[in-house]
């Protein structure tokens, strides 16, 4: 999948094989018409968004989801809550599955499980698109007066951290922003100067935003994004089944195609 789809994006995400001829679906586990509660954030696009024409709530992990519960037998009921809730909203059982893009981490781990991962990303310099300043995150560091825009525990924001800046989570290079929509808006208005981002999210906002951003440099990190349940959830097994089955299909290839390069906000 990622061959075939996104290489132009340098988006690696996470190993399609089609099937063999001959070969038979997989078989699903039956949830027997069971509510799954799922819960997003709606700023991480084209992963979850709102569509600015229609406002209606969208984006690949949507699909992805609703996909799922319908080869489960199960009805998807969809719920909002900003990032720096989700996880341990999810640990505490609030919602039965969380999704934004979550970074799988051992840290993490700890909290809550993951699902396989559905897709693996790199991290890039998303910035203006008159920024002659710098080409790569050697030349940003060394200009003490670029700023970075991030959302904090987030994966963007440890990647600026560490692979960016000195290790010093409270450098006052990084702002910081509630969401990751904001940090966007503050890289548009001026106010910072790069937002580190997947390459197909980079995409995602370059064409919602024509001849105003583009990336520089090479990727700054990988990561592997999940399903997130609540510790010893039973939905792990289901969800990890039916991404399988998704993968083999070819169906994530449709979506990876819709989102990444069909869609037009």
């Amino acid at each position: 999948m990622k061959k075939s789809i996104l290489g132009l994006l340098a988006l690696a995400l996470v190993f399609a094989v089609a099937l063999p001829a001959g070969a038979q679906t997989i078989k699903l586990p039956d949830l027997k018409g069971r509510t799954i509660i799922a819960v997003t954030e709606n700023a991480y696009t084209p992963l979850n968004f709102i569509d600015p024409k229609t406002g209606k709530a969208m984006g690949w992990e949507y699909d992805a989801v609703n996909e799922i519960a319908k080869r489960l037998n199960a009805k998807v009921v969809w719920k909002v809550t900003s990032w720096d809730t989700m996880i341990q909203a999810v640990r505490d059982g609030q919602f039965d599955v969380g999704m934004d893009g979550i970074t799988i981490t051992d840290e993490r781990a700890e909290q809550v499980d993951f699902s396989a991962p559905y897709m693996v990303s790199q991290q890039f310099m998303l910035v203006r698109a008159d920024e002659k300043r710098f080409s790569n995150e050697k030349e940003f560091a060394a200009n003490p007066k670029l700023l970075i825009g991030a959302q904090a525990g987030t994966t963007n924001f440890y990647v600026a951290v560490y692979n960016v800046l000195d290790g010093d989570e409270a450098n006052p290079r990084i702002k910081l922003f509630e969401t990751f929509g904001a940090s966007v808006q503050a890289l548009l208005s001026g106010d910072v100067d790069t937002v580190l981002m997947d390459a197909a999210s980079s995409k995602g906002y370059i064409g919602a935003n024509p001849n105003k951003l583009k990336i520089v440099g090479g990727p700054l990190g990988t990561e592997e994004f999940g399903f997130i349940f609540k510790k010893g959830s039973d939905l792990v097994g289901p969800f990890n089944a039916a991404i399988a089955a998704l993968k083999a299909e070819g169906f994530l290839d449709k979506l990876n195609t819709k989102w990444f390069f069909e869609y037009k906000p």
